[in-house]
């Protein structure tokens, strides 16, 4: 039986602002179109973003911090993928009760090889005591499972066990949402993008449109070049319209 069969309440758990449109911009759509309460909660601000060449300087200019802008993006996406509710990791509702709100920042990160980063080089100096990937992570788990609690979805979805590409705060996010939504007692299941035979695959090319529409919001981050995203290093992406999902855990 499919994953999503069932499903009433579907939470993501994502790391940074424009990773929900990139990575799951389709199936989100997909998700709304079926008629499901999609929750989304994002980690970080994504403060260590690299900027696109063309906004670089206005962004420098502008008095308001890049997270303050990314987080405006971020509601941009949120409103035109139709998502019904969102939250920041360490605000309540996804902060554990008792403790007083926190920030977990952008850990940044670095190119190892080709397809699989590693963390920034900085991650373990002047950055150690507020980025995500160096929180503890039981903390971390015990945000995501308030948040869990708060929203009670039927199904927790989140990176692969490698954070798609390796990325540090995809990693600690998706760690931390796979314990939390096991000891809450609640499915997980995991997205990748390239097809193998335990996967529940989705073929979404008719939300191509719409994704494209909410990759827009990211415009200090990535630009929409017909059916590629253009990063700010340059770097081009197919826009995914297809997905897998991988059942890690079961309520």
């Amino acid at each position: 039986m499919s994953l999503l069969h069932d499903a009433r309440v579907v939470l993501l758990a994502h790391a940074h602002p424009d990773d929900e449109t990139i990575s799951t911009g389709a199936l989100i759509l997909e998700l709304v179109e079926r008629g499901m309460r999609v929750v989304l909660l994002t980690a970080t601000r994504g403060e260590q973003g690299e900027v696109v060449p063309a906004l670089r300087s206005a962004v420098e200019a502008d008095e308001q911090s890049l997270e303050r802008i990314r987080v405006r993006e971020l509601d941009s996406a949120i409103e035109r993928l139709g998502i019904s509710e969102a939250y920041l990791l360490g605000a309540p509702p996804a902060r554990a009760a008792g403790l007083p709100a926190r920030r977990y920042e952008d850990s940044g990160m670095r190119w190892i090889r080709p397809g699989l980063a590693g963390p920034a080089t900085d991650v373990a100096t002047e950055r150690a005591a507020y980025a995500l990937s160096n929180a503890p992570l039981n903390e971390v788990v015990d945000d995501v499972r308030a948040l869990i609690e708060f929203v009670r979805p039927d199904l927790v979805l989140s990176y692969d066990d490698n954070g798609g590409y390796g990325h540090p705060d995809h990693r600690r996010i998706r760690d931390a949402a796979l314990r939390a939504a096991t000891a809450s007692t609640v499915t997980f299941a995991e997205f990748v993008s390239a097809e193998a035979p335990d996967l529940e695959w989705l073929e979404l090319r008719r939300h191509l449109a719409g994704v494209q529409n909410a990759l827009r919001s990211h415009a200090t981050q990535l630009s929409v070049d017909g059916e590629h995203i253009v990063h700010s290093g340059g770097q081009r992406e197919a826009i995914t319209t297809s997905i897998g999902l991988r059942q890690v855990t079961q309520a």
